[in-house]
């Protein structure tokens, strides 16, 4: 039986049409991490409307859909190389960078805004955690999804090291993700909402608008993995893949 709108999770839905993710970033609904949640429970926990939502939702995909952003019908080894050719490679070019900028503003801000220093802390840790995160997938888990992948496209049995690989990697990744969030949220808590002070240098508005780019990509980038990437790879430790080849 398919499932009322007010069943389905905040990841199933974006998952299924990503024009719907700026209903929810209006809203300040997680869609990434958070996006196990059903709407109906999202809604009423942060005391919004369904119904306002439900015709938002409904408004949001009246225009014609861009296939270019249709992520949920991509095959997974595609899918993996998106995710490293664009946020992966935003994130190497990116994250050293905003690390620098956000240590110069506390160490000259920081005495008249303490949240500063601890905001610097935060992407410290943030970007090494990342970096560790990004070598996972890259190394070990894409090209483990690749090989089963192609193995069950074929009609041969994976290699059970794969399936262990598979295993491991989903539940690791998953809460790295998790931590990555909730540090990247109390960035945003911290900078209020990413307000600019009046008594501060450019290098502290720029700082401000690359951790709110820097938010944003990853939203983007988690709900790929594991709204999407991630629940397919799970589904291909035991799911025998049903794909028609073209001719």
């Amino acid at each position: 039986m398919k499932k009322s709108l007010a069943e389905l999770t905040i990841g199933e839905i974006v998952a299924d049409d990503y024009r719907t993710a700026a209903v929810f970033d209006k809203h300040k609904i997680d869609f990434c991490c958070g996006g196990n949640i059903a709407i109906a429970v999202a809604c009423k926990t942060n005391g919004i409307d369904l119904d306002l939502i439900t015709r938002e939702l409904a408004l949001v995909k009246t225009a014609p859909i861009d296939r270019s952003q249709n992520y949920g019908a991509w095959e997974l080894p595609f899918l993996a190389d998106y995710i490293i050719n664009t946020h992966h490679s935003y994130l190497k070019e990116n994250t050293e960078q905003i690390a620098a900028y956000a240590h110069k503003i506390a160490s000259v801000h920081g005495t008249h805004h303490p949240e500063v220093v601890k905001i610097s802390a935060l992407f410290d840790k943030i970007a090494t955690e990342m970096a560790a995160h990004l070598r996972e997938e890259e190394e070990v888990f894409f090209p483990a999804i690749k090989r089963v992948y192609a193995a069950k496209k074929s009609g041969s049995a994976p290699d059970s090291k794969d399936i262990e690989i598979l295993k491991n990697s989903l539940k690791q990744l998953g809460h790295e993700h998790e931590a990555i969030g909730d540090a990247t949220h109390a960035i945003r808590h911290l900078a209020q909402e990413y307000a600019i002070p009046d008594d501060v240098c450019n290098t502290f508005v720029v700082t401000y608008q690359k951790l709110k780019e820097f938010e944003d990509d990853l939203h983007k980038h988690v709900h790929l993995e594991n709204n999407i990437l991630f629940l397919k790879a799970g589904q291909l430790k035991s799911v025998r893949l049903n794909i028609s080849c073209s001719t």
